[in-house]
């Protein structure tokens, strides 16, 4: 397995994964990342400054990603945790725990000393894992991510 940053050529297949597992959790509705336009693109999205995605890879093939997004809105020197996902055959493996990880070093590499997320109470073992990582519940929404669809926030300090 390999970690690396996000290429235009991997536009296409990690828009496919992420919306594979917002239809096996069945929450491919309205409010979330499965009609952000900006889910086809992320290679773009994330050439924006003060953000990274990470793309986890096997044999060539991407099984995953995570990022960090400087979303506006965001209180000072705090980004949020973006699109996390990972196919189900790779889950329980550790591999969302070190995306996530990277994730943070990243974060802090930036100058953030906060990270934000959403989610939804459809991936609680997610939610699970980002507990464990040290991120605790807030309750309302930061910044202007445009997920209107989630109703989970967290908050972690770096």
């Amino acid at each position: 397995m390999i970690f690396r940053h996000i290429e235009k050529k991997d536009n296409r297949s990690i828009a496919e994964l992420i919306r594979t597992v917002f239809r096996e959790f069945k929450i491919d509705r309205p409010g979330t990342v499965y009609f952000d336009p900006t889910t086809d693109d992320l290679f773009t999205l994330f050439s924006k400054p003060g953000s990274e995605y990470w793309i986890a890879e096997v044999n060539g093939v991407i099984i995953g990603g995570c990022g960090v997004y400087p979303t506006p809105g965001l209180p000072e020197r705090c980004a949020e945790l973006v699109k996390l996902y990972l196919l189900r055959d790779h889950r329980k493996k550790g591999i969302g725990r070190q995306l996530m990880e990277k994730t943070f070093e990243s974060a802090r590499r930036l100058g953030y000393k906060q990270l934000y997320l959403e989610s939804l109470p459809e991936l609680s073992r997610a939610i699970s894992l980002y507990k464990k990582a040290g991120f605790r519940m807030i309750s309302a929404p930061l910044g202007c991510s445009g997920h209107f669809g989630c109703d989970i926030w967290m908050l972690k300090d770096l």
